[in-house]
């Protein structure tokens, strides 16, 4: 059963677009996994940071065996497709993430495999010398997508591409696009001491999802598919109320009320021995000064408490992560 655990009104707002593209995606990212399962190796403490433009996490990793282990680390990034009306390919991919460990910034690989269905394309992409995980090198700057636009498939003769249109990796109705699924992940090999704790850091930036508009508050249903959004957050009840009122002068004034959210996947944590010791959730918020209605939303199982006037804190002692977190903010203007 969710439980609202927090929403909460704040003086200033988030700094997210007010009025995003209607309907856009978040894609929820995690943390790290452990490539073949280690019940030696806990997971003493993480704490996860979440804002609308950076997810950090820092972990102590506690090798309670007598033996060194040394073990593949890796950080999967959910599959993704070809969107050009969406988030970029760099953006789906999280090309900014950036890995700490004991302090020190450390080099990592990067897996990227191609599929049409269950189908790999990897090795045919590239061997015409086609990115797989940028669609090609597609120009995201380009508006309506040409042919040219995928600069590795515009380069490629007839009979090339007649090999990707065979494999089913691009379309060609209406113009050349990719068709082929990216799964991708960074991944190195890490030492975990005996008996000793190992501090690792990552980051990166998330893909927001939300909705430039929250709804006619007026037919609230917690049920509703036009609300699912809102209430994948655990509003509150006092929240509705709020937010009813706050829709109302909205829609009234030719304004809007939306909503922005960050998924990120919690039970990646679950590869490694559980349960997390120590765990401490903050979210942080950012200034947008245009906005007179800012509330943060989401669904927790525990006490929030306000650190100051941008951050908040959940901590719980062993969490063996069960569902995915899903933080929302909620941002708009009445007059």
């Amino acid at each position: 059963m969710r439980t609202p655990a927090l929403a909460l009104a704040l003086t200033l707002v988030i700094a997210l677009p007010l009025y995003a593209d209607d309907g856009a995606a978040s894609i929820g990212a995690g943390g790290l996994i452990l490539m073949k399962r280690e019940p030696r190796i806990a997971m003493a403490k993480e704490v996860l940071s979440i804002s609308a433009n950076r997810i950090l996490v820092d972990y102590d990793f506690r090798n309670d065996s007598a033996t060194n282990i040394t073990t593949e680390v890796a950080f999967p990034i959910p599959a993704y497709e070809f969107a050009p009306d969406g988030a970029s390919a760099s953006a789906q991919g999280f090309d900014d993430f950036q890995l700490w460990v004991a302090g020190q910034p450390v080099a990592f690989g990067t897996e990227t495999r191609a599929f049409v269905g269950q189908h790999e394309v990897t090795s045919l992409l590239a061997g015409l010398h086609v990115d797989a995980s940028s669609f090609g090198h597609y120009n995201y700057d380009a508006g309506t997508p040409t042919d040219n636009d995928f600069r590795d498939v515009a380069r490629l003769d007839d009979a090339q591409r007649a090999q990707l249109v065979q494999a089913g990796a691009i379309g060609t109705d209406g113009g050349i696009y990719p068709k082929w699924t990216v799964q991708k992940k960074y991944h190195w090999t890490q030492t975990f001491p005996a008996h000793a704790v190992v501090h690792i850091r990552h980051q990166y930036t998330p893909v927001v999802g939300g909705s430039n508009t929250i709804g006619d508050m007026s037919h609230y249903s917690a049920t509703g598919e036009e609300f699912a959004e809102l209430n994948s957050l655990c509003p509150t009840p006092a929240l509705l109320n709020t937010l009813t009122q706050d829709q109302a002068r909205a829609l009234k004034n030719d304004h809007m009320v939306g909503l922005d959210y960050v998924d990120f996947i919690l039970t990646t944590a679950n590869t490694w021995k559980t349960p997390i010791e120590d765990f401490t959730l903050l979210v942080e918020r950012q200034h947008e000064p245009s906005a007179d209605v800012n509330f943060v939303s989401l669904c927790w199982d525990g006490p929030i408490q306000k650190l100051d006037a941008d951050q908040f804190s959940a901590h719980i002692s062993g969490l063996v992560p069960k569902k995915e977190l899903r933080v929302g903010y909620i941002v708009g203007s009445t007059k």
